[in-house]
């Protein structure tokens, strides 16, 4: 799966823009990139929500779990 991600950024990220000015450059669009991954980005296998919202919502049905018991 990591081989899946990585092929992802390097086609959404990094080829998109021939040459980069500076390594800063490549992190800034690399934390812009992982922040729309994972709390923008609408996954459809898990409820066309974002993976942040299904991770919450998981650990809070969880927290609902534990209290019953």
């Amino acid at each position: 799966m990591a081989e899946t991600i990585n092929g992802l950024y390097k086609a959404e990220v990094i080829w998109r823009q021939r040459s980069w000015p500076s390594a800063s450059a490549v992190e800034m669009a690399t934390l812009r990139w992982v922040d729309w991954f994972n709390h923008h980005r609408l996954f459809g296998p898990i409820g066309h929500i974002p993976p942040a919202e299904a991770e919450a919502n998981y650990y809070a049905a969880n927290e609902t779990l534990d209290m019953v018991a």
